[in-house]
C-alpha cells in the first residue's frame, strides 16, 4: 500500500467510527421517543377509561371524571404533539442507515482495500462520504441525553462484534 491508500484507509476508519457513534445516538433517541409514547400514552388510555367509568357511575363523580379526562387528554396531546411514534421510527431507521454505512466502510477498509487500486478505493471513499453526509442531513439531531446514552453504549461495547473482540481465529479455524 502506498501513502495515499494509507490515508484513504484512515478516512474510512473515521467514517466507520463516526457512523457507529451516530447509529448509537439515533438508537438512543428512538428509545427515548418510545419511552415518551409509552409513559404518556398508556396512562392517557387508562385515565380516559377511568374518566368514562366515573362519569357514567354517578352524577357526583362528574368533576373528578372531568379532571381525569383533562389529564388523559393532556397526555394524549403530548404524545401527538411530539409525534413520538413517528420520531422513534425515523430515529431507528436513521440508526440502521448509519449501521449500513459503518459496515460498508469496514468491509471496504478491511477487504476491498487490498483488491482495489488507489483511484477505485478513493471512489469508494467518496461514495461512503456522500452517504454519510446525506444521512447526517436527514437524521434528527440527537439531544444531550441521547448523545450521552449513545456514547455510553459504544463505550460499553454494545456496538462491538465478538469477531473483532476475540480476533478472527475462531472463524478461520473452522
Amino acid at each position: 500500500m502506498d501513502a495515499v491508500q494509507d490515508q484513504i484507509l484512515l478516512e474510512l476508519q473515521r467514517i466507520e467510527e463516526d457512523a457507529m457513534h451516530s447509529a448509537a445516538n439515533q438508537f438512543a433517541l428512538g428509545q427515548q421517543y418510545r419511552a415518551v409514547e409509552l409513559l404518556a400514552g398508556i396512562p392517557a388510555s387508562v385515565l380516559a377509561a377511568v374518566a368514562g367509568v366515573a362519569a357514567l357511575a354517578s352524577t357526583t363523580g362528574r368533576v373528578a371524571a372531568g379532571v381525569i379526562a383533562l389529564v388523559a387528554a393532556g397526555l394524549g396531546a403530548l404524545v401527538t404533539f411530539l409525534g413520538a411514534a413517528e420520531r422513534s421510527s425515523r430515529a431507528t431507521a436513521a440508526g440502521n442507515e448509519y449501521l449500513a454505512v459503518q459496515k460498508e466502510a469496514r468491509r471496504t477498509r478491511l477487504i476491498d482495500a487490498h483488491l482495489l487500486d488507489a483511484a477505485s478505493l478513493r471512489e469508494q471513499l467518496r461514495e461512503l462520504t456522500d452517504r454519510a453526509h446525506a444521512q447526517n442531513l436527514a437524521a434528527q439531531p440527537p439531544n444531550l441525553l441521547a448523545r450521552t446514552r449513545g456514547k455510553r453504549s459504544v463505550k460499553r461495547g454494545d456496538r462491538a462484534y465478538a469477531a473483532d473482540v476475540s480476533g478472527h481465529d475462531d472463524a478461520t479455524n473452522r
